[in-house]
């Protein structure tokens, strides 16, 4: 299994990633479509080849072809919006509110899956892009579509311990010169 893999190749220093990463299917909050569409728009948000290379093909067997693409599609749309809506905040003018954002988002009209589980993966990826805004967009929708707060947290987590599975990685790819995993 991809994240036995994952934690085999976390080293001693980071053993609470470890255990984190343990973890993820064991709590039971999200279905199993929403954790292994949030597994993979988390992988694919973080840019990390090993966690990529490991939690990809684990995720395919996982989830419906639709399922995988919204969740790709998920990563694709929130690298875009969450660098847009995060320094439209950051500049602070709100006169850029009032401005068209000129952001091409069809896929938002039908996702191929349940508009929750979507905006789930968006959430998660948008907490990994730092988007205050957009990670509240996101919450709000999802409450108000009646998610539970443990669900949202448990996305958040996930998306919290594979940004520092990623890091970890990636370090000890760029120290010994050759992939973790």
């Amino acid at each position: 299994m991809a994240l036995d893999a994952l934690r085999a190749a976390i080293p001693p220093h980071a053993k609470d990633l470890s255990l984190g990463l343990g973890s993820l299917t064991s709590h039971g909050e999200l279905t199993e479509q929403q954790l292994w569409g949030t597994l993979l728009a988390c992988a694919e948000a973080t840019r990390s080849a090993p966690l990529l290379r490991e939690v990809e093909p684990e995720a395919r067997k996982h989830l419906s072809e639709d399922a995988y693409r919204a969740a790709r599609t998920a990563a694709a749309l929130m690298a875009m919006t969450n660098v847009f809506y995060r320094t439209r905040h950051l500049l602070g003018d709100p006169e850029y509110d009032a401005l068209p954002a000129g952001l091409r988002m069809n896929a938002l009209r039908d996702p191929g899956v349940e508009r929750t589980d979507f905006e789930l993966w968006s959430l998660a990826v948008s907490a990994l892009g730092g988007c205050g805004r957009c990670v509240t967009a996101h919450e709000q929708t999802l409450r108000k579509a009646g998610t539970r707060r443990e669900v949202v947290q448990e996305a958040v987590r996930v998306a919290s311990v594979l940004n520092g599975v990623a890091g970890v990685l990636d370090a000890e790819a760029a120290l010994h010169g050759q992939p973790a995993v």
